[in-house]
């Protein structure tokens, strides 16, 4: 019983992590080099949108991503009764 848990586990995590990462791709290298024309034409404190994704905004998202999978970590630890 608790290999069958394990398995299904950690193939949930896999899943969750492989998901969190695409996220970051499309953010960083999506944002950040293929759309960048097209957002530069887009200004937020004076500097250009494309730009602002390149140098800060993949890394505010990969923190952001952090978080979601710790909370989504927790909800799985819970549902197959690995949490402390």
């Amino acid at each position: 019983m608790k290999i069958i848990n394990a398995k299904s586990y950690w193939r949930t995590n896999i899943k969750y992590v492989l998901i969190l990462l695409a996220v970051w791709f499309a953010v960083s290298y999506g944002a950040g080099i293929l759309l960048k024309d097209q957002l530069n034409t887009i200004k937020i404190g004076g500097f250009k949108l494309g730009f602002w994704f390149a140098q800060q905004g993949s890394m505010y998202v990969f923190v952001i991503l952090i978080f979601v999978y710790v909370r989504l970590m927790n909800q799985l630890d819970k549902k197959y009764g690995y949490d402390e």
